[in-house]
């Protein structure tokens, strides 16, 4: 236990005098103008943060058409991760945006069914990929179709493609295998509308 010192003689209260008396502390300044400084800061570097995230890595686009049908729909509105292919390569099954081969003002959403290499071949709808049948459960019966493709292999840098939605879409069947460098971006999720909101496998 701690003892504090006992005052000298003469100075105690029963001498009445002032000076024995203890000192006000100051009262602190109030804090509510640092917080609310503090709040605004966090705001506008989270603020920031956002448009360098969308500029740079995310970009919101519009799904125009039915050809990506049953996962995307017309009108869906999704975020595209315009950096990913900079740290990873493209991957066959992921759903990608590239510019049109044959227009490049324009923008498709296709999946990546054919790999730079790849011996690519269609009989009745079946997808061979080096001479083996490929799977495709994103493929619903009804909407394949019978259309059959010559074998072909797929050039450097060049990537195939198809809609889900076979019995309709344009795609590479119709243009051709679609270059690396009209890739832009991979479909990462539908924010809109919230019956579809999702991650896009």
């Amino acid at each position: 236990m701690a003892m504090l010192p006992e005052p000298p003689a003469g100075t105690g209260p029963s001498s009445g005098a002032a000076t024995g008396s203890p000192e006000l502390a100051p009262m602190p300044p109030p804090r509510r103008s640092v917080s609310l400084g503090l709040w605004l800061r966090d705001l506008v570097f989270s603020a920031l943060a956002s448009v360098l995230i969308i500029t740079f890595l995310y970009q919101p686009v519009r799904v125009e058409g039915t050809s990506m049908l049953p996962r995307l729909e017309d009108h869906d509105r999704l975020f595209i991760n315009k950096f990913v292919y900079h740290l990873e390569r493209i991957n066959r099954g992921d759903i990608v945006v590239f510019r049109y081969p044959e227009d490049e003002e324009k923008s498709y959403i296709k999946r990546v069914i054919g790999l730079p290499g790849d011996r690519l071949r269609i009989i009745h709808g079946q997808v061979y990929i080096n001479g083996l049948p490929i799977s495709e459960p994103y493929v619903p019966e009804m909407y394949r179709d019978e259309r059959s493709y010559a074998e072909l292999t797929i050039p450097p840098d060049h990537y195939f493609m198809m809609g889900d939605h076979r019995s309709i879409s344009s795609d590479s069947r119709d243009f051709g295998p679609v270059a690396r460098e009209l890739i832009y971006g991979k479909a990462v999720f539908v924010y809109w509308p919230a019956k579809d909101a999702g991650v896009v496998r």
